[in-house]
């Protein structure tokens, strides 16, 4: 059973869609802490509704990077997080959490990296970016994480067409489909067996 830890900024719907397949026993983990820089944000209310332990840790709340970073690392140490996953997380992580957490932190990403991706491209700003390059397919990447936006080893990627006529607020909402159905996979072999490398699929 591993004990992990949700990174989150936004609603936090993949989040909850981990959780789901935690509480169903598909993800063989138990969600020990969850992080986030927003303390409004819907993964932060859906973690206390829940009763799961959460940290806001910011520049407002701690203006020293250095205090910011001790006291992150701290607090995951103490919770004894085995893996970490990013879900909507907003902030690069610190360079000592990389390190203690090598290879055991994952990340989704909207879009088939290494394209669109890196500082900037999140939310809905990725699939305009993609309409907008006149891309014929787009989907998901579910990566490890390095000291780097969206640079890390590839783990697992799922394809869909770009239709014609499409918004970027209407292939988001696909994308996001796919996003709940492939992180809990992901999660769930890491979790099991560590981590699987592969997994490319066309929808």
């Amino acid at each position: 059973m591993k004990k992990i830890a949700i990174f989150a900024s936004g609603e936090g719907s993949n989040f909850q869609t981990i959780y789901s397949h935690v509480q169903k026993g598909d993800i063989q983990g138990d969600i020990v802490l969850v992080v986030s820089n927003n303390s409004q944000c819907g993964a932060v209310i859906f973690a206390s509704r829940k009763g799961l332990e959460n940290l806001i840790v910011n520049d407002t709340l701690y203006p020293n990077p250095g205090t910011k970073d001790k006291l992150l690392l701290q607090a995951l140490i103490k919770a004894e997080v085995e893996l970490i996953c990013l879900a909507g997380y907003m902030k690069l992580l610190p360079k000592s959490i990389v390190k203690e957490y090598k290879d055991r932190i994952l990340n989704i990403h909207p879009a088939l990296l290494p394209q669109f991706g890196g500082k900037g491209f999140y939310g809905i700003k990725v699939h305009k970016a993609v309409i907008a390059a006149g891309a014929e397919e787009t989907g998901v990447t579910v990566h490890l994480v390095d000291e780097e936006y969206d640079h890390g080893k590839i783990i697992a990627q799922e394809k869909i067409k770009v239709r014609p006529g499409d918004t970027a607020e209407a292939l988001a909402e696909r994308v996001l489909k796919v996003e709940h159905n492939l992180y809990p996979r992901v999660i769930k072999a890491f979790c099991k067996d560590g981590v699987v490398w592969g997994n490319n699929q066309q929808k």
